[in-house]
């Protein structure tokens, strides 16, 4: 019985090989992704001549570039991108914190009625947006005011006068009620993320702390939270990506023009009976620009979380 031992030359070259389709295989699924930014930013920079008049993804002649759309999508969309870093950022701190303050309580600590607060806060994922926009709106518009306005009057009315009236038209009582929205409904997905990664948490860790006399406050803020950083770097992106893209709370909530948020700006610039397609992509551009960086910045604590 013979033995056959294969030549390394042959062996080399067919690990170049498959190196070589991986590197192929990577080339396309680069291209295919990054296919639309591109016709995106070439068409940005053409004048609406130019775009009839070429393809899409080709770049701009000397003659058909400009930055005229460029100008025109910062210009209506600068004020709408400050509203949405005012009311995005403190919903995702918010929803974050309070989804890890939700999900320590879930799951290191034994309590009655765990399961089932755990299975209604469970069950907050899976209401549709659709489904509370009228009693969303009734809420911020109608029960609320009410609420205040009774309840300072009455209580306050020798200092108010007796009519004193929630500022409901105020611009920004709107971004915060729009950004108090958000932190509540993100608020169960990050609840869920922060509690499959404590399970992973050791136990054993947990319980020698707790025979040391550590509080359930002190477990969590010297073990808990440190250990919950690559899961923090998880939920604020996520969460701040869903709030920052978000037109039909914003749509509901926000009806003051100087209070509108990047998305509203974004689809009064693509409206229209005449389309400006290069007016168009130049906003879509300037509008994805803040997720797009805070992906760029914590790309790498996003994988490191997802991994863990």
């Amino acid at each position: 019985m013979s033995t056959s031992t294969r030549n390394p030359i042959e062996s080399l070259r067919d690990m170049e090989n498959s190196r070589i389709g991986l590197y192929v295989v990577l080339l396309f699924g680069i291209v295919f992704y990054l296919f639309p930014m591109e016709t995106a930013v070439m068409t940005m920079f053409k004048t609406q001549t130019e775009f009839v008049e070429t393809v899409p993804f080709a770049p701009p002649s000397p003659d058909g570039f400009t930055l005229g759309a460029l100008m025109t999508a910062w210009n209506t969309l600068r004020p709408g991108l400050i509203n949405s870093m005012l009311m995005a950022i403190p919903a995702t701190i918010f929803s974050a914190m309070a989804g890890s303050l939700a999900a320590y309580g879930l799951t290191t600590i034994s309590w009655r009625g765990q399961v089932a607060v755990f299975s209604i806060v469970l069950a907050g994922i899976f209401i549709p947006y659709q489904a509370v926009l009228v009693p969303l709106a009734q809420f911020w518009y109608q029960i609320l005011p009410d609420l205040m306005n009774g309840f300072v009057n009455t209580a306050f009315g020798f200092i108010t006068g007796g009519n004193w009236t929630y500022p409901i038209r105020s611009g920004y009582m709107q971004l915060l009620q729009l950004s108090i929205t958000h932190a509540a409904y993100g608020t169960p997905m990050c609840t869920l993320l922060f509690r499959s990664y404590y399970k992973g948490i050791s136990d054993e860790m947990i319980e020698a702390a707790r025979l040391d006399g550590a509080t359930a406050f002190s477990i969590y803020k010297n073990i808990i939270l440190p250990l919950s950083l690559p899961m923090f770097a998880v939920t604020l992106i996520y969460q701040f990506t869903q709030v920052y893209n978000d037109l039909l709370f914003a749509l509901v909530l926000v009806n003051e023009p100087a209070s509108q948020v990047a998305t509203q700006r974004l689809a009064a610039l693509t409206g229209g009976v005449v389309q400006s397609f290069n007016t168009t992509m130049a906003g879509a551009i300037v509008a994805a620009l803040p997720t797009l960086l805070v992906y760029i910045f914590f790309g790498e604590q996003f994988a490191k979380g997802v991994a863990e």
